[in-house]
């Protein structure tokens, strides 16, 4: 009974999230939410369906009734989120809420096969999480004054930064976190939102070369804390999003040319520099050479997602415990030899339907700053996922950074739920300039409509303040 269940399990998660993913890009044909409500029912359950299928194979595989527990609370915060992000943000975006709920899952099932007691602590470390991104949304949408605080947020990026410079731990040769009662934080995380939030309001009102150099200045010194703290992943991921957002803010393609010529050589210096870095590079060159000790993570990995073919072993019928630091940066070969190829294509979908929405909200939004801060935290999600997949699978050398929702660790899923939670908000204020829009256009057609019942000596006198009223409603 066990190897007929595990057997056909594996064809009825591959359907699952093939539906699922179908489902993430579906929503893009509808403009607004409520056209999208029967796609966003149909996610809901095809994501508990297949929450649901996975962890009926772990209880059938180890015969251990423990898990139906753990899967059961699970199910609740899950459901519970959703029901509440609708109730109390009926104006938010629930692609991104329907995303964020199905990666968490994704998560509590691989890391419940990896490692149960990670998992009931990165159970624990979400449901905090959560709790705290419930109220982001509120805070974005009300409070504008996020705007003007440019230097608040460039003063305590650095900061903290530079504690962890000088006080943190060492972790792999890189000073990464530091813990204060005995929970470990890594600052980097929550600054990737503050820095997008700092670019943001420095470029919002004015992009000229002074305000570029300015802001590069503060940005260089970012990059350069985490450089000494040998830190290279978040320091590679803080230099593209300032490129790209000032590129977007500019839209002049010379600093897009000079970002592109200035991280090449960065690049080139940090492979002569550091050490590390030319392990690095040497195991993405050739690991087979070197398969005994520089390149033994990248050919495990490569050996387990080659293995796994399009339909995966089956949870826990693959090795993913040969894989060094399989819970964080090389969960996504852990994934494809269990669950298959398909599902892993499934999950990087899933993962660019999030960054396509977060584009789409910043396409809609007016106002420069809230316009320029989706963009940005849109950009540094994805490509933090860009970088895990892309060093896991030998397409770029390895950066060290986790996959944002997947893997273990707590600093990252947080910071991840506050920018999903950050893109609610700014959804709402879309929605808000939207309705701004149509009650303006609205106002002149009743005005236009008016004005041709009133005599011509009075028509200038009513079209003049018309005008007037018109601008004024565009300042607000």
């Amino acid at each position: 009974m066990e190897l007929y269940v595990s057997e056909f399990s594996r064809y009825v998660i591959a359907l699952l999230i093939i539906l699922y993913t179908y489902e993430c890009f579906a929503v893009f044909r509808y403009e607004t939410e409520a056209e999208r409500s029967g796609i966003y029912l149909r996610q809901n359950l095809l994501m508990f369906a297949l929450h649901f299928s996975c962890f009926l194979v772990i209880c059938f595989e180890t015969g251990d009734i423990t898990y139906l527990f753990f899967y059961a609370f699970q199910q609740i915060i899950l459901y519970a989120v959703v029901a509440l992000y609708r109730m109390i943000y009926p104006q938010g975006n629930r692609l991104l809420v329907n995303n964020m709920c199905t990666l968490l899952s994704i998560s509590f099932v691989i890391l419940t096969r990896l490692d149960f007691s990670k998992a009931i602590r990165q159970f624990i470390i979400v449901m905090g999480s959560l709790a705290v991104a419930l109220i982001i949304p509120f805070f974005v949408h009300k409070f504008k004054f996020l705007k003007n605080l440019k230097w608040l947020y460039a003063l305590v990026g650095i900061a903290a930064l530079s504690a962890v410079m000088i006080l943190g731990q060492t972790t792999y040769g890189s000073k990464l976190s530091f813990s204060i009662a005995g929970i470990t934080f890594q600052p980097s995380e929550f600054v990737k939102i503050l820095f997008v939030f700092f670019v943001a309001s420095a470029l919002y009102q004015s992009s000229g070369f002074f305000e570029v150099f300015s802001t590069a200045v503060v940005a260089a010194a970012h990059v350069i804390v985490l450089v000494i703290s040998r830190d290279l992943g978040s320091a590679l991921i803080f230099f593209v999003v300032y490129v790209l957002m000032v590129f977007v803010a500019s839209k002049n393609v010379l600093y897009l040319l000079a970002g592109a010529a200035g991280g090449t050589g960065a690049a080139y210096i940090a492979w002569q520099v550091f050490t590390h870095v030319q392990v690095r590079v040497q195991a993405w060159k050739d690991p087979w050479s070197v398969i005994d000790a520089e390149g033994f993570q990248i050919t495990q990995s490569l050996f387990a997602i080659s293995s796994g073919g399009g339909f995966g072993l089956g949870l826990f019928k693959g090795t993913p415990g040969s894989i060094p630091l399989v819970t964080t940066d090389f969960i996504f070969s852990a994934i494809a030899e269990e669950l298959g190829i398909i599902f892993v294509i499934g999950l990087i979908l899933i993962c660019v339907s999030s960054f396509i929405m977060f584009m789409r909200i910043a396409d809609r939004l007016t106002d420069k700053f809230y316009q320029l801060t989706a963009f940005g935290l849109g950009v540094t999600y994805i490509f933090q996922v860009f970088l895990t997949i892309g060093g896991g699978t030998k397409f770029i050398p390895l950066t060290g950074v986790t996959l944002p929702l997947i893997s273990y660790g707590g600093s990252s899923v947080l910071t991840t739920l506050v920018m999903f939670a950050v893109g609610e908000g700014l959804c709402m204020i879309g929605q808000e300039e939207e309705r701004q829009r149509r009650e303006l256009a609205r106002r002149r057609k009743r005005k236009r409509a008016a004005v041709r019942y009133i005599p011509q000596a009075g028509r200038d006198e009513v079209l003049e303040e018309s005008a007037g009223e018109e601008i004024e409603d565009e300042d607000q």
